[in-house]
């Protein structure tokens, strides 16, 4: 398989000062997993601290820190139960993947949502709250990203008939709500203010549990970077793709595991620096 590097997307990425430190490179926070879905959080934070974020802080349920610390040494854990979190502080949050639709990850999301005044990324059950409760949009951050799967997409804006009338929906609410829509497909949309960029990069490997949670943690890891919304979640969309395609090299697409795919988005960025 021979991978084609899109070369408008390459001159995105930003080059390392040598001279820089951790801090230079943002602190992402990610509120995910719930007790049975931890994996979700695993993967996501993998992915972010793979994609180039120079700090970054879990908040997880206190009763699964241990399994957090052992997995992903290189984060830093903050408690889902503490009664006041600070928001303020982080470059930029990603919220959603595994936390559950129940009563306290409605609280948490609701506490985010009216503390934090910049773009956020939204996904998983983030996106289904939002469908659950319908006056949350109102409190969603302008330049916001939200990364909906088809199914997930009409819960949020109602039954579509195909594909093509969902991208239609797409770009006229991405415009209207002033956010980033991430529309997960076998060639990925990215809408905001009319400007569309359908993604080449990726295969069936995909198509897996797991595969969103790591797309989150991309985007987030470029937002955190100082990346403007719409850039993130292009650069995240294309090189979890371009990684999935390298991996192809290796694994089939029915043995893909998206930890695979995460262990190779070096050599995607590799790529990309050429």
């Amino acid at each position: 398989m021979q991978i084609k590097i899109n070369q408008n997307l390459k001159s995105l990425i930003k080059r390392r000062d040598p001279a820089s430190h951790k801090g230079d490179f943002g602190h992402a926070l990610l509120i995910a997993g719930s007790p049975g879905f931890m994996g979700a959080c695993m993967i996501a934070a993998k992915a972010c601290l793979r994609s180039g974020v120079g700090l970054l802080t879990l908040n997880v349920p206190i009763e699964e820190r241990f399994a957090l610390q052992a997995s992903v040494p290189e984060a830093m854990l903050t408690n889902r139960e503490e009664p006041e979190n600070n928001f303020e502080k982080f470059s930029a949050i990603g919220i959603g993947p595994g936390i559950g639709t129940g009563i306290e990850s409605r609280k948490l999301l609701e506490t985010l949502l009216k503390k934090h005044s910049v773009s956020l990324v939204l996904d998983a059950d983030a996106l289904n709250l939002i469908s659950l409760h319908n006056k949350l949009w109102d409190k969603i951050p302008k330049q916001s990203i939200i990364t909906p799967h088809p199914k997930e997409f009409d819960h949020l804006f109602g039954s579509h008939k195909n594909n093509n009338d969902r991208i239609k929906t797409a770009v006229i609410k991405a415009r209207e709500l002033n956010i980033v829509i991430v529309l997960k497909d076998h060639n990925t949309l990215v809408t905001y203010k009319g400007e569309s960029f359908f993604n080449t990069t990726g295969n069936a490997g995909l198509a897996k549990g797991g595969s969103g949670d790591a797309l989150t943690g991309i985007i987030t890891a470029f937002l955190a970077q100082g990346y403007l919304p719409f850039i993130s979640a292009k650069l995240a969309v294309y090189l979890h793709g371009l990684a999935a395609d390298i991996t192809l090299k290796e694994q089939s697409e029915e043995s893909m595991l998206i930890t695979d795919v995460i262990d190779n988005l070096g050599k995607a960025f590799k790529l990309l620096h050429k």
